[in-house]
């Protein structure tokens, strides 16, 4: 499965059902007066994190979200049907943004935490609502009000406890296969892991915590080159950053060994005679 940890999409909140223009009609009931109904509220967009879901790869094919609308109201005073909620599931760790101030509107980072990220329209109101002594048969009615729409981006920053960097080849996948039930690509020729892996670690009868494994850099990154360094926001959120060092033959020159710093002639003082 693709991992996608950011998109741009469009969301529309459903518009308020207009109020009703009716009059009771009813035999021996005179004059019986207004008893248009209001009209529903437009169905809300609403964004739910779930830890079941690790990438925003259905999002990025689904880009624009619209609720629906609120019911008009009917006669009888009878208030039209709200229209439905559009709930939203994103991973747990996904930022809400203002596509066009970057103004970050919420973070989720608990399961089954909900944001409105638009809001639908109120309905209208019937003309009952508009009777007065004066003006006992108002021939008029409210609209509803349109629902809220803006340009939102998602982006997604992986939640972990213990986050694994180093180098390419490092054995940063090998490493969390080894403590916990992850099972990212090893092989014996050098490569690069795609897309971060979590993975959860035993820590007791009752204890645990979540490794991520975080695709290595290359040289150059910075300008673009592999995967660039975009993907390193998976690793704000860790507690613990554990550095990978590769120490093998395989490993170019040694991480661990120290070069010598150059130094003169030792001085003629401290030398024995």
């Amino acid at each position: 499965m693709q991992f996608i940890d950011q998109v741009k999409i469009y969301v529309k909140a459903g518009d308020g059902g207009r109020g009703c223009v009716s009059f009771r009609r009813e035999k021996y009931v005179p004059k019986g007066g207004p008893n248009g109904g209001d009209g529903g509220r437009g169905g809300h967009i609403i964004f739910r994190a779930s830890r079941n879901i690790n990438t925003l790869l259905d999002i990025r094919y689904h880009q624009h979200y619209r609720a629906e609308r609120g019911q008009h109201g009917m006669g009888k005073d009878m208030h039209g049907k709200n229209g439905s909620d559009m709930i939203i599931p994103v991973p747990m760790g996904t930022l809400v943004k203002d596509a066009l101030t970057d103004e970050i509107l919420s973070d989720l980072i608990k399961d089954n935490q909900e944001f409105i990220a638009a809001k639908g329209g109120r309905g209208g109101l019937g003309n009952t609502h508009f009777k007065t002594s004066t003006r006992q048969a108002p021939k008029f009615a409210q609209p509803g009000e349109p629902g809220d729409e803006q340009n939102l981006i998602l982006e997604l920053k992986l939640l972990a406890d213990v986050g694994l960097i180093g180098l390419p080849n490092a054995g940063k996948s090998t490493l969390i296969s080894a403590i916990s039930s992850a099972r990212p690509k090893i092989a014996d020729y050098p490569f690069t892991t795609l897309a971060p892996v979590l993975g959860v670690v035993k820590a007791g009868r009752f204890k645990s915590f979540v490794v991520a494994d975080i695709p290595g850099l290359i040289e150059k990154a910075h300008k673009g080159a592999g995967l660039g360094f975009q993907f390193l926001r998976h690793v704000e959120r860790t507690s613990l950053l554990l550095h990978l060092v590769d120490i093998s033959e395989m490993a170019e020159g040694d991480p661990v060994k120290k070069k010598k710093k150059k130094t003169g002639p030792p001085c003629p003082l401290l030398q024995k005679k």
